[in-house]
């Protein structure tokens, strides 16, 4: 099967075949029961004429269904549907994750799509099943269940930790989607929480296989210093939410399960925590999907034979990502983490024993006096800063691609390679093929695809959707070249525009995967 598959011959087919690649992709209501279930369901298969298939577990409830009690279809991934999709519904369920309806309600959802309310709210209904308030809630209930069974918080913690305005409202809505009271849910978890007063340690579901090994090796060698620690089988960083400060850390037991240990100023940031834990480590994908249409071709099938289900790391900041971009442009990753360190260093916020990264006000005031290099790139970044701290550029995870990458090609110092860049990390496009990028190349010419950026454009066309994925095996497969090798110029039309068209990160000294972009 193909993905998204939205024939009901094709989903009838999964869920009889209790197939767990589709869970989190679309949800099976059962009429005769009322209820729904992910299509993994170990319960007896419906009868054909008593399913009714949604995208969103929120239409389900939208319709009047209640979650599975033995499935728990809540507890599955995300779909990837939204990484997949450039819509508006794919770009509101990412801010929707993001915590927007929260901090600026529907509204406020709204007017960063570009809509009325009125108009998304149709919108939505019509491509989803549901709205925005529905499909916010929805995502409450699904972070509630999250801690009520990973965690020992009390109740009115969890309520708020999930974007609940009242203990009241969250109660209500725990008794509707799951049909038990939270303490009955909480009492039905299957395994003993051990985790110390105050820590929150949670789970996280992903799809096999997941490349852990190659994450953290990108993590490490790219770990600014004081702002982020990284090892064999962990990751750790301080970052800012909505309501402060917060830390995280994310680490894969014998089991190969990923834990998330979070601190958190406001209980609120916690959902949004969350979500962003699962972009950095783009566990929302769908692996076999991916390496069955890249295996399908013979110079890349040994690579995905040797790399199952690689990832393409997201960003934790979308704002942070853009400067961290910038500074690495056409400099090894090792450079790039001297001078971001520096950077953070000199500008960061000290927390916690550890640094915040500099906010972009503070970069747009004193980086020059910190960053080092050629006077073009730094007043680049210094006006990329400058730009997103008064807000004349935008960034975030719920962007139109086409849009954000015009805005930033506007920008001076930013050319093609670093806006797609940017896109491929802060979006998770899934298709973003970087054909100047000089460490890319040469993995293509050690794979046997065409390397000269124009041929590789017309190759990897054969690789779509999954562009992104092919640019992180073509990463791995370049072979390691001697530090302070020169490096090739820019494209023509990028020279005095752009620093880079590409970050060739090769070394030595470092993981092969740190030749791939910081």
């Amino acid at each position: 099967m193909s993905f998204p598959i939205t024939d009901f011959d094709e989903r009838y087919r999964a869920i009889a075949a209790r197939d767990t690649r589709f869970d989190g992709q679309f949800v099976t209501a059962v009429r005769s029961t009322g209820i729904y279930c992910r299509p993994s369901c170990p319960a007896r298969t419906p009868k054909p004429e008593n399913v009714t298939f949604y995208a969103t577990s929120a239409a389900a409830h939208e319709a009047g269904y209640r979650a599975c009690k033995r499935c728990l279809p809540e507890a599955a991934p995300g779909s990837p549907a939204w990484d997949i999709r450039s819509d508006v519904a794919a770009r509101a369920m990412r801010l929707i994750g993001s915590g927007v309806v929260e901090r600026e309600g529907v509204s406020g959802l709204a007017a960063r799509l570009g809509y009325s309310t009125r108009h998304l709210t149709r919108l939505l209904s019509a491509e989803l099943g549901a709205g925005p308030l529905a499909l916010a809630r929805a995502h409450r209930a699904h972070t509630a269940r999250m801690l009520l069974v990973g965690t020992d918080l009390p109740v009115s913690d969890v309520a708020f930790s999930a974007g609940f305005s009242s203990i009241r409202q969250c109660n209500d809505t725990i008794r509707e989607v799951f049909g038990l009271p939270p303490g009955e849910l909480r009492a039905r978890r299957r395994t003993t929480i051990t985790a110390t007063p105050g820590a929150i340690d949670l789970l996280l579901p992903y799809r096999g296989p997941l490349d852990a090994s190659g994450i953290f090796d990108w993590m490490a060698a790219r770990a600014v210093t004081g702002v982020e620690e990284a090892g064999p089988s962990s990751f750790s960083r301080h970052l800012r939410m909505g309501g402060g400060p917060a830390w995280f850390e994310v680490t894969q037991d014998a089991n190969d399960r990923l834990h998330l240990k979070a601190r958190v100023s406001q209980l609120g940031d916690l959902a949004p925590l969350v979500s962003t834990v699962r972009r950095i480590f783009d566990l929302d994908a769908d692996p076999l999907a991916i390496d069955h249409a890249l295996s399908a071709h013979a110079e890349l099938a040994p690579y995905v034979a040797r790399t199952p289900g690689i990832r393409v790391p997201g960003s934790a900041d979308p704002h942070e990502m853009l400067i961290r971009a910038m500074i690495g442009q056409q400099i090894t990753v090792t450079a790039a983490r001297t001078a971001l360190t520096a950077l953070a260093e000199a500008l960061g916020e000290r927390i916690d024993g550890g640094l915040l990264f500099p906010r972009m006000s503070d970069i747009a005031a004193h980086a020059a006096g910190v960053l080092r290099g050629p006077a073009a790139r730094i007043r680049a970044i210094v006006g990329a800063a400058s730009a997103l701290a008064d807000g004349s550029l935008q960034l975030s995870v719920g962007d139109d691609p086409i849009a954000q990458r015009s805005a930033l090609m506007a920008m001076p110092g930013i050319g093609p390679w670093t806006a797609d860049y940017v896109r491929m990390r802060v979006l998770g496009d899934p298709d973003v093929l970087l054909s100047g990028d000089v460490a890319l190349r040469a993995g293509a010419a050690e794979a046997g695809v065409p390397a000269e950026p124009r041929a590789l454009t017309a190759w990897a066309q054969r690789a779509a959707p999954w562009r992104s994925y092919l640019s992180a095996h073509l990463w791995r497969a370049a072979p390691v070249r001697p530090a302070r090798r020169a490096r090739a110029m820019p494209p023509a039309a990028d020279v005095g525009r752009e620093v880079s068209s590409s970050n060739d990160a090769a070394s030595a000294t470092l993981a092969p995967l740190s030749k791939e972009p910081s």
